[in-house]
């Protein structure tokens, strides 16, 4: 297929993402990085972790997208006296029976909105990692598939760390996104106050299907992507693990661990899932340089010399797309 018949395929299929963008435009007012961003994890099948103060619409943004598709949706609080149990579902003892029945827990759901996922401890934490990773759960002896598709959207509040476990990194590199939410503007604000205060909370329709949504995923993976791009994704990531090889002498002292391979097969997907919401069939540099910053805030991981200079991941992730040559 060539570049021609591949953009007019993509025109077709991606039709829908106006469409989403409307319905979600309904009840969210602003905050279009963070739809985008939620399009893009939908679209190249990858977990996102969304990260703000209370109160910026996290949780309905993902209600709200969950409400445009005709899906399973669960959404679980994530407190510290939560067991793995209360996610993924144990055993129970049928006295009738005499014998012990599997009871499955919300995790068997296509959207798995994980609210305040950082106030749970390890043990949930773990056992939601299986589940992101694997696409599987372990009840007893028993291994059950999940869905598909199957996503996690996970909320965290980053100011209060009273009562909060912080990630491990094993975990956090199974998101392929992490987004950072900011406040709306004074005109969005506006809005907000004006549709609040009237009583006025309008509902979102049903567009998609899971089975489009697949088909959707298959074709985001045909969008074109030329070798030169793949250097250029693959010298981002290298430019983390070994930045004095890119004359970045200056932020070596800062890194202490770059991307792994997963950040570079994100970096991609995530590229052509952005290209694919623009209503094109090829990936360009500027693709990758917008999801940059969300595929590897959390996988740059910084020294105390940066923490102590309040030096941030994006700080360094900005130096690196200034360093590494454009194709």
């Amino acid at each position: 297929m060539d570049i021609k018949e591949l953009n007019e395929k993509i025109q077709r299929e991606s039709a829908f993402v106006d469409l989403i963008q409307m319905e979600m435009d309904k009840v969210i007012v602003g905050q279009k990085y963070m739809t985008e961003r939620l399009l893009i994890g939908l679209l190249s099948n990858g977990h996102i972790l969304l990260e703000g103060v209370p109160g910026l619409a996290k949780t309905l943004a993902i209600n709200s997208l969950a409400s445009c598709i005709d899906a399973g949706f669960s959404r679980i609080q994530f407190t510290p006296d939560l067991l793995p149990a209360d996610l993924i579902g144990t055993m129970i003892y049928n006295q009738k029976k005499e014998e012990f029945t599997v009871r499955k827990g919300p995790i068997f759901s296509n959207f798995i909105l994980a609210d305040e996922i950082n106030r749970a401890p390890a043990k949930v934490q773990s056992a939601l990692l299986e589940a992101m990773q694997e696409k599987q759960v372990t009840i007893g002896d028993q291994t059950f598939k999940l869905p598909e598709p199957f996503l996690v959207l996970a909320t965290q509040n980053p100011i209060e760390q009273e009562g909060t476990y912080t990630l491990p990194e094993a975990q956090v590199d199974r998101f392929m996104l992490k987004v950072v939410i900011t406040y709306p503007n004074k005109e969005d604000e506006r809005k907000i106050i004006r549709q609040n205060a009237g009583g006025v909370f309008p509902k979102t329709s049903k567009i998609l299907t899971t089975a489009e949504i697949l088909k959707s995923r298959e074709v985001v993976r045909e969008v074109y992507m030329d070798e030169k791009i793949e250097r250029y994704i693959i010298d981002i990531v290298f430019a983390t693990r070994a930045p004095k090889d890119y004359k970045l002498d200056k932020i070596a002292p800062l890194i202490s661990y770059g991307g792994s391979p997963r950040a570079s097969i994100s970096l991609a997907l995530a590229s052509k899932a952005y290209a694919f919401i623009k209503r094109r069939g090829y990936v360009i540099p500027e693709d990758v340089r917008a999801v940059c910053n969300d595929v590897l805030r959390h996988r740059v991981g910084l020294t105390y010399e940066a923490e102590a200079e309040n030096i941030t991941s994006e700080n360094v992730i900005a130096e690196i797309l200034n360093a590494v040559e454009v194709p």
